[in-house]
């Protein structure tokens, strides 16, 4: 058991080339496989698991670098979205090869799970079967290679500048900022839950993933993440016929109402729960309002 509140889940570990990923895997049924971004970890999703493993196996990575994985040097993994991709197969082979069904995977995506999963369902189109979606994009930013102006400052300043290094890895400023109102949250976090989210990159040599996450951002074609990501929109298509649910959180400072009218141009038949009220992470904004939505879904009552 952790000591982190709302999350009483065993760890489990899957070595891969010398680095041992982290994931919770609780309950027994059709599995749900759900993928944080940066700069959280399968804390995020400690309410869906909890709400849904009594009728599905609920498995939550924390990507490498992240969460309770293991956490390299700058040297010491690529911190790419490919490597992230590759990180996600292998896990999920292993999993299918220890018994876990091939098909009807869940796909549950947040932040960065969203280019991670869809490129993912890419390689393995039949293993998917419903598709859930909170503030996230897997397809080019709708607004070009342009970041909102709000954001363009600070954005440029955290992903180019030696002054955003240092307040990366020496001030943690990047993941406390994102944990406090109004850039990811509407209403303040409890404190314990806050210090969970925290709790992994306590350390600066603990922080590198969340500043290669935010230089591996693909803005345009020449970028090294671009061609995963297009190929993932280009993919998209190939679920527009499954059953989507779409959670946004209309305060989101990043993922903003663009990108939600493009997963809804993208999947017409999503249901699409949409709060005014909630930011980045809507999970942590919106309670039970979303759950009950998401056991819906589940239950194929939506």
């Amino acid at each position: 058991m952790s000591g982190f509140p709302g999350y009483p889940f065993a760890s489990h570990w899957f070595e891969r080339d010398g680095h041992r990923l982290h994931y919770v895997d609780e309950g027994t049924g059709p599995p749900v496989l759900f993928l944080h971004g940066n700069p959280s970890w399968s804390y995020m999703w400690r309410y869906p698991v909890l709400a849904l493993r009594d009728r599905f196996r609920c498995i939550a990575p924390d990507h490498i670098g992240m969460g309770l994985s293991d956490k390299p040097d700058e040297d010491g993994y690529a911190w790419t979205l490919a490597s992230r991709v590759d990180d996600l197969d292998a896990l999920t082979g292993h999993l299918i090869a220890a018994g876990a069904p091939e098909r009807g995977w869940t796909l549950a995506m947040h932040d960065w799970g969203g280019p991670i999963g869809m490129a993912w369902a890419a390689r393995h189109p039949e293993r998917v079967a419903r598709l859930v979606v909170l503030n996230t994009a897997a397809f080019p930013n709708p607004h070009g290679d342009r970041v909102r102006p709000p954001l363009r400052p600070p954005f440029w300043m955290l992903r180019e500048t030696a002054l955003g290094e240092r307040l990366f890895l020496r001030h943690n400023a990047f993941a406390r900022l994102a944990t406090l109102p109004p850039l990811g949250v509407r209403r303040p976090m409890p404190r314990a839950v806050r210090a969970a989210y925290l709790a992994p990159t306590a350390e600066p040599g603990n922080r590198i993933a969340v500043r290669r996450f935010v230089q591996d951002v693909p803005l345009r074609p020449g970028d090294p993440a671009w061609p995963v990501l297009h190929g993932a929109a280009e993919a998209l298509e190939w679920f527009a016929h499954l059953p989507v649910l779409i959670g946004w959180g209309l305060r989101d400072v990043v993922f903003d109402r663009a990108i939600l009218d493009e997963w809804c141009r993208r999947f017409p038949g999503a249901r699409a729960c949409v709060y005014p009220d909630a930011g980045h992470y809507m999970l942590e904004d919106t309670g039970y309002r979303f759950l009950t939505e998401l056991h819906a879904f589940m239950s194929g009552r939506r």
